[in-house]
Parts: C-alpha cells; sequence; structure tokens
C-alpha cells in the first residue's frame, strides 16, 4: 500500500514537471499574441451584409440538397440494378427516382427563385463575387510612316 502511494506521488510530481510547468512557461506568449490581437484586430475580413450572408448559407443549403438527391438516384439505380428482376425491388427503386427527381425540380425551382430575390435585394450584387472594373483600352494615334 504504502509502495502504491510513493508511484502515485512520483507520477503526479512528473505529470507537474514535464507537463504544467512547460504550459505555465508559456503564459508571457499568450499574453503578447491577445495583446497583439487586440491592437491589429483578429485578421478576419470587413464585415458583410448580413443579405449576402444568407443568400450565401441558401445556396450552400441547397448544393447539399441537389447532392443528395443525387445519391438518392445512385442508390436507386443500384437497388434497380441489383434487382434481379424482382418486381418488388424495381418498384422501389422507381418510387425513389420519381421522389428524387420531384425533389430536385423543387430544388432548381427554389435556387432560381432563391437566386431572382437575392438578386432584387441585393441590388444584382452577386454574394461573394467581386466584381473588377476595368478601363477600356486606350487606341493610340500612330502616325503613318513612324
Amino acid at each position: 500500500m504504502y509502495f502504491n502511494k510513493k508511484i502515485i506521488i512520483f507520477v503526479a510530481l512528473m505529470f507537474a514537471v514535464f507537463m504544467v510547468v512547460p504550459a505555465l512557461a508559456q503564459i508571457g506568449a499568450i499574453e503578447a499574441h491577445l495583446k497583439a490581437a487586440a491592437e491589429e484586430g483578429a485578421g478576419y475580413a470587413a464585415p458583410q451584409d448580413p443579405r449576402y450572408t444568407v443568400a450565401v448559407i441558401i445556396r450552400t443549403a441547397l448544393g447539399i440538397i441537389g447532392t443528395v438527391f443525387l445519391i438518392l438516384t445512385i442508390y436507386a439505380g443500384a437497388i434497380w440494378m441489383t434487382s434481379g428482376g424482382n418486381e418488388e425491388q424495381v418498384g422501389k427503386a422507381k418510387r425513389i427516382i420519381t421522389a428524387s427527381v420531384i425533389g430536385l425540380a423543387i430544388v432548381l425551382l427554389s435556387y432560381g427563385i432563391t437566386r431572382f430575390v437575392s438578386y432584387i435585394v441585393t441590388g444584382g450584387k452577386q454574394p461573394g463575387v467581386q466584381t473588377i472594373k476595368t478601363q477600356p483600352p486606350q487606341e493610340q494615334f500612330i502616325p503613318f510612316g513612324k
């Protein structure tokens, strides 16, 4: 029993020496980084209009739903291909494909409506797309013979 206490105390001391003390030594470095972040900022981009954020979230969700359609279609195709002529399996696959195509139509319509509404709400700006304004090339008059 006495020997077990010695082992526990030894392990606790080793833990303190090799784990806690180095962590405490880094407190100064952490404070320096926090002060630098407070002065310079966290390095994030400028705040964006919430309308853009909502439009990006909706587009991402619709993209995920479109991926679910693809997975369902592949799943239904696999069921159909492995049915071996079993009418029950073929019917199940047809129902899944029909439901996923209807879901895809709904997703595409909602994507179009979302694009239209976000275009109207944001004043024609596309969220996440930066427009680069360029000047048309200047034509220079070069006289004949030079």
